[in-house]
């Protein structure tokens, strides 16, 4: 078996092969286009077929690999992903010194000759769509608080003595309150009321786009995880946040392993033969902060997980571990719908 290991990067891919043992046995740097690619996969013909003679690992940063993952699928290669924390530990363990594409690329292949069990690398689904959407209006979202800001303080300018109300600026009524507001001042013809004006002409057109990519989300995920949605404390953007960072509940063997993703499962520690567990702060951020405004909300309007919350400080449990507790919980309860709407799809595409 020959291992192909790949440090991507914008504009060239460099890929070392090594054997068995984890000797580099050949070297290649090839730039980013199918046309490379394909002249690649010539390249690595001497290293066997793909059905045991070689597997390709590449560094698990997919915007920069994505293309490269897609080509080497379609012709029907192996490939696993390699997390960059674990080519980092291998180039430092190394007896070479410095940083180059070489070193890493062959600490990426020298990483998936240690490691079993790496997940494969698959063509994006549903999952990445929904993503991209949700990552979409996070930034729209920041566009207009940045123009909000703008637009306050322009307004101190023109009348320190008027102020739109907190939190007013994302709708419809309240631009026509401030166009109305800028019409009627003595300064309204200033070059600070026109920036004004063009301020909320700006924040019309982004909030009108927020709107319809939230429709569109909310389209989504009622289609794709239906369970997740009936799931309390759980709304269309909660559920399109774990969906799509999720990326494939089938890539996780069990409940525990998608835990440790989301960094709801605790750390063991031993500590003079006993065994203790803190917090982790590992795993994905973004899901576990998505688990938390769930328990957060089951903790107020849940009887279940109040009487779980009451049964763990009677214990003797403080409020923040107790809902570390619950947060543990829900990670599997989110697991569990989100393979339910896998096998619903999944039968639907097969009927």
């Amino acid at each position: 078996m020959v291992i192909l290991g790949v440090d991507a990067h914008k504009h060239t891919h460099t890929v070392v092969a090594v054997d068995d043992n984890g000797r580099q046995v050949a070297s290649r740097t090839v730039g980013t286009s199918t046309s490379e690619h394909l002249g690649l996969l010539r390249w690595a013909t001497q290293f066997g077929d793909d059905t045991g003679g070689r597997r390709w690992a590449i560094e698990d940063c997919r915007h920069l690999s994505r293309r490269l993952e897609r080509d080497l699928l379609a012709a029907g290669e192996q490939i696993v992903r390699v997390t960059p924390k674990l080519m980092a530990h291998m180039r430092d363990s190394a007896r070479t010194y410095g940083k180059s594409d070489p070193i890493d690329a062959l600490a990426v292949a020298r990483a998936a000759l240690r490691e079993p069990g790496l997940p494969t690398a698959r063509l994006d689904g549903p999952e990445r769509e929904v993503r991209l959407l949700v990552d979409h209006r996070e930034d729209l979202l920041a566009e207009r608080t940045r123009i909000i800001g703008r637009l306050r303080w322009h307004l101190h300018e023109l009348d320190p003595t008027w102020a739109p109300a907190a939190r007013a600026l994302d709708r419809a009524s309240a631009y026509d309150a401030v166009e109305a507001h800028l019409d009627a001042l003595p300064e309204g013809g200033t070059l600070v009321a026109r920036l004004a004006r063009s301020l909320v002409q700006h924040l019309r057109t982004l909030t009108v786009e927020i709107d319809q990519v939230h429709t569109e989300i909310e389209a989504r995920v009622h289609q794709l995880v239906p369970t997740l949605l009936a799931i309390v404390g759980v709304g269309p953007l909660t559920a399109a946040k774990i969906l799509g960072e999720t990326a494939g509940v089938d890539r996780f063997a069990s409940k525990d392993s998608y835990a440790r993703y989301t960094g709801t499962a605790p750390l063991p520690v031993w500590s003079s033969n006993r065994a203790r567990h803190r917090l982790s702060r590992t795993g994905n951020r973004q899901l576990n902060a998505a688990l938390h405004r769930m328990a957060l909300t089951q903790m107020r309007v849940h009887p279940p997980a109040k009487a779980m919350i009451e049964r763990r400080r009677a214990g003797g449990d403080g409020g923040m571990e107790a809902l570390r507790v619950l947060k543990r919980r829900l990670s599997d309860v989110a697991y569990q719908a989100l393979r339910a709407d896998l096998n619903t799809r999944a039968a639907l595409t097969a009927a």
